[in-house]
């Protein structure tokens, strides 16, 4: 059976942000659980949305299906192939609510009235938050690839409490270290024991004697930071690259977020580019174009001189094979192609304008002015 594309299914682009895939999902889930929804084949719909995120919030998995497609995960066996669930929908104990998707279904379930799911742990190890920022760069910086230095101001792990958030750790005393605690709860239907987040130690099973002064006992601080970026040939305004672990810090020694540079590339004032491809626009004097003549052109290697040919017109390009960007990105090498524009001069001298005179009064008719003469001619009658 073929499946949907993944994008498609969360309603996002390709280049989304895992901020945008994760607000997409929720919004679905919300909308299909089986359990809240009355969509019709809203189970399967909402098995089609929890697969997509599955393989879109993991990034080794998202590289896989950008460049197999559902064929990356074909070795598994249906959903769980692409590291998805199991199981049916008898309320919330057919998924398995790990990672992202334990505080997204809490924050879904509670708007209904339902309570939580399950009492967040907050010991738990999450993953930082990716960050991006925009890179401007001059057009020879990126044909050429250069080497940058970016201030990045983002969440790092405290230095003074190495991100536990206070000093002398201590078991909670309240929930004796699960991070949770026990309440029974009476109703005409008899009587339901639920297990909410313990409000001593916010969940995380530990107290400290001290708060960490410095991080205000969040385990992470706000700095600034200076990263060097390699910027590779060919690089084009929009593209983006990644840099793995440059992101904030994650809580409970989770791991850091990714940091991810936007490129912006400045037009240059001589040179056109068109992906590897360079155009380059060459003005010719009427005598230059008529005559002929020998030209010294820039190129992004150096100047040459080419042969231009008697009678050149307005316009005409002329191809230089292996003098576009060599791309690291494309991994190929563009041409470069060179585009000739007669300059009339909208003043001459009383020498020029003799010579010109002179010029018209000899014989420059050819077989296109005759033709276009004749056909003047005859639409008159």
């Amino acid at each position: 059976m073929n499946k949907k594309d993944y994008y498609e299914v969360l309603g996002v682009s390709k280049n989304a942000s895992q901020d945008e895939i994760k607000s997409a999902f929720r919004r679905l889930a919300k909308k299909y659980h089986p359990d809240v929804s009355k969509e019709e084949n809203a189970a399967e719909k909402f098995k089609e949305v929890q697969e997509a995120y599955s393989v879109l919030s993991d990034e080794t998995k998202r590289r896989q299906y950008d460049q197999f497609g559902h064929a990356a995960f074909n070795g598994g066996s249906g959903a769980g192939g692409a590291g998805g669930f199991s199981g049916g929908f008898g309320g919330f104990g057919g998924f398995d609510f790990s990672g992202d998707y334990e505080d997204i279904f809490d924050n879904i379930f509670s708007g209904f009235g339902f309570g939580s799911v399950r009492a967040k742990n907050k010991s738990r190890a999450q993953r930082g938050s990716d960050t991006l920022i925009r890179m401007s760069l001059t057009f020879e910086e990126a044909v050429f690839g250069c080497k940058k230095d970016v201030e990045v101001t983002s969440m790092d792990t405290c230095p003074d409490c190495d991100g536990r958030g206070g000093h002398g750790e201590e078991t909670c005393d309240k929930c004796h270290g699960s991070g949770t605690v026990t309440s029974e709860q009476r109703t005409i239907l008899g009587s339901f024991l639920t297990k909410t987040t313990c409000p001593k130690c916010n969940g995380k099973g530990k107290t400290f004697r001290e708060n960490c002064s410095t991080c205000s006992g969040t385990g992470r601080v706000k700095r600034r930071k200076t990263i060097e970026v390699e910027v590779p040939r060919g690089i084009a305004s929009g593209m983006r690259r990644r840099i793995s672990g440059k992101g904030e810090a994650g809580l409970n020694g989770g791991p850091n977020g990714d940091l991810y540079i936007e490129f912006s590339v400045k037009n240059h004032d001589y040179f056109v580019r068109e992906e590897d491809d360079i155009y380059l626009e060459v003005p010719l004097t009427l005598t230059e174009a008529l005559l002929g003549c020998k030209k010294e052109i820039p190129t992004l290697y150096g100047n040459l001189k080419l042969n231009v040919d008697a009678g050149t017109e307005n316009g005409k390009t002329e191809r230089i094979k292996g003098k576009g960007i060599n791309s690291e990105v494309s991994r190929r090498k563009g041409d470069m192609y060179v585009v000739y524009k007669i300059v009339i001069p909208k003043k001459l001298t009383r020498e020029q304008k003799d010579l010109i005179e002179r010029l018209s009064r000899t014989d420059m008719e050819t077989k296109e002015i005759a033709d276009f003469s004749r056909f003047v001619r005859k639409n008159d009658k």
